[in-house]
């Protein structure tokens, strides 16, 4: 049995019933909202298959070793990282290709790397294993090149991907995969969770993630609620609820905050902008109700047609973070679009 796993059983099972019958797919596309697990299915898998789980463990990129080692690779001049291209593998029949860089973008180089180290043979059984761990994340070039690994893979290779959406993917690439779409934990699956790994702040934690146990788990409150703070100032500034002013308060500490990304303020505000929308159109539960009042007041001010273009200006912000874009400014230009509307 794939061991120690909460939630998509019917994922769980369908690949368990591969392994058992010996007929297992070279390519497997994991695809799902961030966090559900998509990653941890996939090394189980190669454990069930290969053995020596404690070692394929060990490339967990949520591991704070394995995290330093990423963000330190972005520091790096490009150059370096082309020379370098970056794979995680404890188990020599298990290799993970995560997403590189400033931007988190699967690469070229990656990409032609494991098509010249999946000829190798496996050390012990029968597989390799590798994993690309967004693989959605990839550019046209990587996108290319893995292409020519998928056309005739080794006999021997079994080539795990994970995507949030799988139609970010070339068709081509979609095509030679069989798929598997991983949804969100229910309540009670996420109370096991959160019970089997001793969360703290349990009611919170569940709200935010959103039936996410990787949320849950990475989830630092602390940060949160500071973004949350920024992200509150910049829609009251947007909607008229606040002067400018009280936002240039919070852009100027979120400048000095270089190395934080402008993604983890934009999917507060994401969530912030649902708690908007439930609460002047009912649908669902807050996912922040410890701030109702103060969502309560924006929700007042804030007409349907300003939440829905606030929720696009966010979109294409997401769309240009991989070209770098500077999230002071970013978020600058958000409010005065937002306040013009």
């Amino acid at each position: 049995m794939i061991e120690a796993f909460q939630g998509n059983r019917p994922v769980v099972e369908a690949l368990e019933r591969m392994i058992d019958a010996g007929r297992i797919a070279q390519t497997i596309l994991l695809d799902g909202p961030e966090g559900v697990g998509k990653a941890t299915l996939a090394r189980r898998f190669a454990a069930r298959l290969i053995g020596e789980a404690r070692k394929i463990e060990q490339d967990d990129l949520s591991l704070e070793r394995n995290i330093a080692i990423i963000e330190e690779r972005e520091k790096w001049p490009a150059e370096k990282r082309v020379d370098d291209p970056l794979l995680f593998s404890s188990h020599p029949d298990f290799v993970t290709f995560p997403p590189d860089g400033p931007l988190r973008q699967i690469s070229i180089q990656q990409m032609r790397l494991l098509k010249e180290i999946a000829q190798y043979k496996p050390l012990k059984g029968a597989w390799r294993v590798f994993l690309i761990d967004h693989v959605d994340r990839a550019g046209e070039q990587a996108a290319n090149s893995l292409l020519k690994t998928l056309e005739e893979p080794p006999d021997h290779l079994i080539l795990m991907m994970t995507a949030e959406n799988p139609y970010d993917l070339l068709p081509t690439i979609r095509s030679r995969a069989v798929p598997f779409h991983m949804g969100r934990l229910q309540d009670e699956e996420m109370r096991a969770f959160a019970a089997a790994r001793g969360l703290d702040h349990v009611e919170r934690r569940l709200a935010l993630a959103a039936g996410s146990p990787g949320a849950a788990l990475a989830l630092d409150l602390e940060d949160y609620d500071r973004r949350r703070a920024a992200m509150l100032a910049l829609l009251a500034a947007a909607c008229g609820e606040a002067e400018f002013g009280v936002w240039v308060k919070h852009a100027e500490s979120i400048a000095a905050r270089k190395s934080e990304k402008l993604e983890l303020y934009l999917r507060v505000l994401y969530l912030l902008l649902g708690d908007i929308l439930t609460l002047k159109y009912g649908g669902g539960e807050l996912r922040n109700p410890d701030i109702r009042p103060a969502l309560e007041a924006l929700a007042a001010r804030a007409r349907f047609e300003w939440v829905r273009k606030a929720v696009a200006k966010v979109d294409e912000l997401m769309d240009l973070l991989r070209r770098n874009i500077q999230k002071s400014i970013a978020l600058d230009a958000l409010v005065v679009e937002l306040g013009s509307m």
